[in-house]
Parts: structure tokens; sequence; C-alpha cells
């Protein structure tokens, strides 16, 4: 039986209250992992919370402005008061702007790498931080997006923020790597969270599957088996990695030859 080696260890969730999140939240709990819920809206994250606590782990539910470097902070703190230490940060926060190149405006950029990039960097600082001193190593992995690998049409701000979270990830994994702290990244591709459902209508997500190698958009859930496998000790040689989840939609070629 393969051991996951997060039992008992402290993980901090950003953005943990829906979609990708709770996903994350409940596959970390279900390998034994204690969890602060970190969201936005407190009642995302308390339901979360409580959710997780009802199948027997151990939860915290906090909640504020991920833009905000002191709440990202005092959520680090908390986690360490709350649960004794931290030993894996999770970041699954992101929102696009859409638009044209063009046409985005001063605002649309700022503002995607605001809800992109910035608390990335500030909960690995802050997270980091207290790995170090707690001297034991730790994971850190955040949610980047195919977006930020390939041409993204529409997403230009978008992908060039989550294209600087995976270079920002390289470069914290060979700063960080002394202190046994890994830095990894997932990509996925197009995931069924409620986000995509509220702005994509059934035949738009049809002709979208019809165009990946399996034949379907992938589940919030199948992104958080790669996020706790990246933080767990199956993944203790992996760092500074981007892993994409996206059903093969990145690699198909997209003309087709046969005459």
């Amino acid at each position: 039986m393969l051991e996951l080696g997060l039992t008992g260890k402290r993980a901090l969730v950003l953005g943990a209250g829906r979609g990708i999140g709770r996903a994350c939240v409940l596959g970390l709990c279900s390998a034994g992992a204690r969890v602060a819920c970190f969201d936005s809206d407190p009642d995302r994250g308390r339901a979360v919370a409580e959710e997780a606590r009802a199948t027997g782990a151990e939860t915290l539910s906090l909640h504020g402005d991920a833009r905000r470097r002191r709440d990202v902070e005092e959520a680090v703190g908390a986690t360490v008061d709350g649960l004794g230490g931290i030993d894996v940060a999770i970041d699954v926060i992101g929102e696009a702007r859409w638009g044209r190149a063009l046409e985005l405006t001063d605002a649309d950029w700022g503002d995607s790498f605001d809800l992109v990039l910035r608390h990335v960097f500030t909960l690995a600082q802050a997270s980091g931080r207290q790995m170090v001193t707690q001297g034991s190593g730790g994971a850190i992995v955040s949610i980047a997006s195919v977006s930020g690998l390939f041409a993204a049409p529409l997403h230009a701000a978008y992908g060039a923020a989550k294209a600087g979270l995976i270079a920002l990830t390289r470069t914290l994994a060979v700063e960080l790597a002394a202190a046994r702290i890994r830095v990894n990244t997932v990509a996925p591709g197009a995931i069924l969270t409620p986000r995509l459902l509220d702005m994509t209508t059934p035949e738009r997500r049809a002709e979208s599957a019809a165009s990946i190698p399996l034949g379907r958009l992938g589940e919030p859930e199948e992104v958080a088996k790669a996020v706790v496998f990246l933080a767990s000790d199956l993944a203790s040689y992996v760092t500074g990695q981007t892993l994409v989840v996206d059903g093969g939609a990145s690699v198909k070629f997209p003309l087709s030859l046969r005459s």
C-alpha cells in the first residue's frame, strides 16, 4: 500500500470554498491532513470545513481577501496557532479577465496579476518563512493553467499572470530546496468548476469536450488528486514542476492529415 505521508500534516488552502479548492480540502483530509480552509466568503469556507469535519477530519475556517498581504499572513499565522504549524500550503485562487489583447485596459491587466499571482507570492513568502523556521521541510502547490503554457486567445493578461506563476514556482523551488521545501504547480485545462458552469452553455461545453482526446471536461477532484500527489511523499523528489491536467488537450495536434 502506498503511503502518502500526509497523516497529521498541517495544511492551508487558499480558495477553499468551492470547486477545485473544496476538492483539495476534501482530498487532503481524506489523506489524513489537518486543514485550514481560507476563502473570501466566510460561509463557503465554513461549509467546506464542516463538510470535512463531518468525516472526522480536523479543520479550521478562515476568511479574508487574498489580495491583501496582511490577510494572507494572518491566515498563515492562524494555521500555525490552530494546528501547531504549517507543512503544506495550497493556493487555488485565480480569476480571468477576458478580452482581446488590444482591447484590455490597464485595470484588466492589473486585476489579473492581483487575482492570479500576487497572493501566490505572498503565501509562498509567509508559509515558506514559517516552514524554514520549523526546519522540517514542506510543500507549496499552486494552481496555474494551460493558458500560462500555450497561446490563450482572449486570455492575454490571465495567461501572462499564470506564466509568471510558473516562472515564480521554478525560482522558489531552487531557492527553498536547501530547506527541503518543494514548490510545484498544477496546470488544469477545462475543468467543470462552478465558475465554468456559470459562464458556459451545455452546447459550448459539449463542443469543447469533443476536442479533448479523453472526450470530456475534467472534474475538480481530478485536479485535486494532482495537488494531493504533489503535496505528498509520493512526490518527495519532485520540485519546480508543472503538472498538466487537461485530458490531453494541449498535446493534440490540431490538424487532421488524413485525406
